[in-house]
């Protein structure tokens, strides 16, 4: 992988970092600014909503500019959003910032995964964005656990200045090895950008983020009180359980992306049945402490795993709108995480208690398995026309990534 490919995971470990510290640091937070702890949560829910809005609203009003510059102009955005937080005693300018931050991120992500896949080629695209997906699945092993931990012992403030140095440092690295493609750009528009968006293999793509992301999180999101109520875990063992799901994730990403390169769509479709066999094995399970741990683990691996092979493919089908079809990618993700952990959240009030979630997160990850079966059966009835224009060694991979 060319090193452009590893400085750009670098900035994704910072922003997945960034949208989930404040999780582990809300009552330092809530106490500092004199605010509740539910209320302190809406620096999540922001943040959420920054990453939908901005990732497509960027990418459209960044479609001009060369995208080292984009993502250098993100990563300062980045820092300054960090900045404000960190100096900052009033809760509704700590919001702002928080949703300044978010369309940031949500703008680096997007051009981001179009960077990494150019720089890669086509043969190594899907890996080159699970490379790049690694690194906001490292930030869960290592960027949350430790900001929360510093943030707990010094100050919450501690972890968003030093979040915003290295927004500064990557900068640098983006300046210097990102290559300058300002003289490649075409006349685009954004009225082809959105005529780029027709094809309805795109939106099949966008769906399967959607659920595949809700179905896993609305879960995950509630798997604390699942371990400690359910499970009988003990409340101090339960960090390491997310650690092995983060750990989980990271290799379902690096996996997933590297056979995804060959076989799109059986990965695609592997994952959403193997997360959706997961998931109601947890809700059945949840009882026994062993086989849930395991079950969380293999969880983030397959759960997880297909997300770099959706953006690759979502790219790829969107052909001359490559940013804004990731943007898309990114948009969809945490759209299916909002609603997915919204409903997880209505079940623990009712009789399915703490494994509600479980049971909401094994309906929809099952829906995956619908724009994921109709992808590859769309494959299959292009195969031939692909076979006839190459040679025989060639044409099952082209096959499978049509």
């Amino acid at each position: 992988m060319p090193l452009v490919v590893y400085v750009l995971a670098l900035g994704t470990f910072l922003m997945g970092t960034t949208e989930f510290v404040v999780a582990g640091l809300l009552p330092e937070i809530a106490g500092d600014l004199q605010v509740s702890v539910a209320r302190t949560g809406l620096m999540i829910t922001v943040f959420a909503v920054g990453m939908i809005v901005g990732a497509p609203l960027m990418a459209m009003l960044t479609l001009r500019l060369p995208k080292r510059l984009t993502l250098m102009l993100a990563l300062g955005v980045f820092a300054a959003g960090h900045i404000i937080v960190a100096l900052s005693s009033n809760f509704t300018l700590v919001l702002a910032a928080r949703f300044l931050t978010a369309i940031a991120t949500g703008a680096f992500w997007a051009v981001a995964n179009v960077a990494a896949a150019r720089a890669a080629g086509p043969a190594a695209s899907s890996r080159a964005l699970g490379l790049v997906g690694a690194g906001a699945m490292l930030a869960n092993v290592v960027g949350v656990p430790l900001g929360a931990f510093a943030g707990q012992v010094m100050s919450w403030r501690g972890p968003f200045w030093a979040l915003a140095a290295l927004a500064a440092a990557a900068i640098a690295l983006i300046a210097r090895t990102v290559p300058h493609d300002g003289g490649d750009q075409q006349a685009l528009s954004l009225r082809s950008e959105l005529t780029a968006l027709r094809p309805g293999r795109l939106w099949l793509v966008l769906a399967a983020c959607a659920t595949t992301t809700g179905g896993v999180l609305a879960a995950y999101s509630y798997i604390s009180p699942l371990l400690t109520d359910r499970s009988g875990i003990a409340s101090g063992t339960v960090p390491l359980v997310l650690v092995g799901f983060g750990l989980g994730a990271l290799a379902g990403s690096l996996v997933g992306g590297r056979l995804g390169d060959r076989r799109p769509h059986t990965v695609t479709v592997v994952a959403a049945a193997g997360a959706t066999l997961l998931l109601l094995s947890i809700s059945l399970l949840a009882g026994y402490a062993v086989p849930t741990i395991i079950l969380v683990t293999l969880l983030g691996f397959f759960g997880l795993g297909a997300n770099p092979v959706l953006m690759s493919l979502a790219v790829r089908f969107a052909r001359q709108a490559p940013v804004l079809a990731s943007a898309l990618t990114v948009s969809a993700f945490n759209l299916g995480t909002a609603i997915g952990s919204w409903m997880a959240g209505l079940t623990l009030s009712t009789s399915l208690g703490v494994t509600g979630p479980a049971v909401v997160g094994t309906v929809i990850a099952a829906l995956t398995l619908v724009p994921t079966t109709a992808l590859a059966l769309s494959r299959r009835r292009r195969a031939p026309a692909h076979g006839s224009a190459t040679s025989p060694g060639a044409a099952p991979v082209q096959a499978e990534q049509a």
